[in-house]
């Protein structure tokens, strides 16, 4: 996990800095592929991609998470509003907006170990979402440096599987970005 959700800061082994875009769609095949080959084809590695439904049926929003310089992103968001079922990108920065991902990990935990397991996790918000004879599966949420935290307390009794989902972002306040979308389509259609 080297993703870091500060726009002042540079990941390992990059030279930019990273930035989260929040990316609003039309909910239509090929509209992600065209979009992640975008970032490709100018050589960017995207560290984190997540993509789901909005309040809005036919819009879906992507969350990018890239480690570029600013002059090079400012090109590919150009061109990224260019594509047709492009309908909104905001780079969403750290203090303006919530960062969060998902992580669930499989512990080795056998009957006489599970509470220690539990009480170790249980600092981080996360819970035990599945249990076996000798396996516990954990789920927690946050950001990338409290995931990181909890991993590492993890290891003593054994991480045996790993998944983690990509950055999700969202901005702070009342306002949002998919309703002034919404709003601007309806006026062209």
């Amino acid at each position: 996990m080297s993703i870091q959700s500060h726009a002042t800061h540079s990941t390992p082994g990059h030279s930019g800095q990273t930035h989260t875009l929040s990316v609003l769609v039309e909910n239509k095949p090929g509209v992600l592929a065209r979009v992640a080959a975008l970032f490709s084809r100018r050589g960017f590695n995207i560290d984190s991609l997540a993509v789901g439904p909005t309040e809005y049926a036919e819009i879906s929003r992507i969350t990018l998470v890239v480690n570029v310089e600013e002059h090079p992103l400012e090109q590919v968001t150009k061109q990224l509003n260019k594509l047709v079922n492009v309908l909104k990108i905001v780079e969403l920065e750290p203090g303006a907006s919530v960062h969060r991902e998902l992580i669930l990990a499989k512990v080795r935990a056998d009957a006489a170990e599970r509470h220690q397991v539990i009480a170790t996790i249980e600092p981080f918000g996360a819970r035990i979402v599945d249990v076996s004879v000798d396996s516990l599966v954990v789920e927690c949420t946050g950001d990338t440096a409290k995931l990181e935290s909890m991993v590492r307390v993890l290891e003593p009794f054994g991480v045996k599987e790993l998944v983690q989902s990509g950055m999700i972002a969202i901005g702070r306040g009342p306002r949002s970005i998919t309703d002034r979308t919404l709003r601007s389509v309806e006026r062209a259609a």
